[in-house]
């Protein structure tokens, strides 16, 4: 999109891409312009200010690459060129999953990453990407902005000089690549696989030892042996990768990420020098990076898949019925231990799955009864 038409559609559609990350701030009161009206410090600055972004991604990769590098290009645009952003890659400025204590500290002023790399800091942080068994993407926004979801988000990242918005999301993932058949439970046990978040403690109750690679070492891992499986989002980024040629069986969907959600997160002494212009058009480039992502991810993996199928014999299967109900029963148990390990998870634990039980009452008059029935007649 041509930087004319991105200030255009920027600024008449904002209230909706706020919408999507938190709504606008009013205008602080300081040194007024000649119309009397008040004077941000960003109006009097004489040259952009250059924000550092570390991404957990590697360079120009589709979907989650290429999405924080849009957000760059309109952070820059929407601020009216006050802003400018320097995007590092994975392994650019910091090693890959090292972006949270960059920003923190702030050698870095802004990270793109998903928040459940940072279990290590506080389990709560991975209410804010996904839940097995959980939120899809549409119904976790909805608790982040509706259900009171940021402001627990808020007070969790403040803790670490941090704070963070909604900026992109995959949608529902898959379940993953293994270079055997899983048919029982035994036929997990003993498994090595590249599974983050809550969902890795899941599947470690199932026998399989999770492990936490950054995704430009996933393909070496799988090739050298050094993992058995791996999941990392769904067709459009697993082709990328060519986790087909050496994991030939592709299970789906996946329980553990059924909307997973990436953040833009700031050094919070960076976010509050920011004027309230500079942190609405912030807030408008997420805003525009959820709706864009989603919508991106779904129409990409559809293409992917066909590919997958059509040009290298990829065959998706679904886990038994009997693993399914292990699944259930493991997250049940696991939800419950992270929900009693400090107060401040269980907060966000209550919040998230009070959120859930009201989403899934919909879901089961409203998306769940269509898409079967849709399948039903045909379509």
């Amino acid at each position: 999109m041509k930087r004319r038409t991105l200030l255009t559609a920027g600024s008449l559609g904002l209230g909706a891409a706020l919408a999507a990350c938190g709504g606008p701030q009013s205008a602080k009161s300081g040194t007024q312009t000649q119309d009397g009206s008040p004077a941000s410090p960003a109006v009097l600055r004489k040259k952009a200010r250059t924000l550092r972004l570390v991404t957990a991604w590697p360079k120009n990769f589709p979907g989650l690459g290429t999405v924080a590098e849009e957000i760059s290009q309109n952070i820059g645009t929407l601020s009216g060129g006050t802003l400018a952003v320097k995007l590092y890659a994975a392994g650019e400025l910091v090693p890959a999953h090292e972006e949270f204590d960059a920003v923190s500290s702030g050698a870095a002023d802004m990270y793109h990453a998903s928040e459940y790399y940072w279990m290590g800091k506080s389990k709560g942080f991975a209410f804010f990407t996904a839940v097995p068994f959980g939120m899809t993407a549409i119904e976790q926004l909805g608790w982040i902005n509706d259900g009171g979801g940021k402001s627990l988000w808020d007070k969790l990242s403040a803790r670490f000089n941090l704070i963070a918005l909604p900026a992109g999301s995959t949608g529902h993932q898959m379940g993953g690549w293994f270079k055997k058949e899983i048919n029982t439970l035994d036929d997990l046990k003993g498994l090595i696989m590249r599974i983050p978040g809550l969902g890795g403690d899941v599947m470690r109750e199932l026998g399989v030892s999770p492990k936490l690679l950054a995704g430009g070492a996933i393909y070496q891992a799988l090739q050298s042996g050094a993992i058995d499986a791996t999941e990392w989002v769904g067709p459009w980024n697993d082709m990328a990768f060519g986790f087909y040629r050496e994991a030939p069986y592709y299970y789906g969907p996946g329980f553990h990420e059924p909307g997973s959600t990436v953040s833009l997160g700031f050094n919070l002494e960076v976010w509050n020098s920011l004027s309230s212009q500079e942190q609405i058009a912030v807030k408008g480039a997420c805003g525009w990076a959820m709706s864009t992502s989603l919508a991106q991810f779904s129409w990409q993996n559809a293409k992917a898949l066909k590919t997958l199928r059509d040009e290298h014999g990829v065959q998706v299967r679904n886990f038994s019925d009997e693993i399914w109900k292990a699944l259930g029963i493991a997250t049940k148990k696991v939800l419950a231990e992270v929900g009693q390990s400090d107060p401040e998870t269980q907060a966000i634990h209550d919040s998230y799955m009070a959120a859930l039980h009201e989403a899934s009452a919909w879901a089961q008059v409203s998306d769940g009864p269509y898409l079967r029935l849709r399948s039903l007649a045909g379509f």
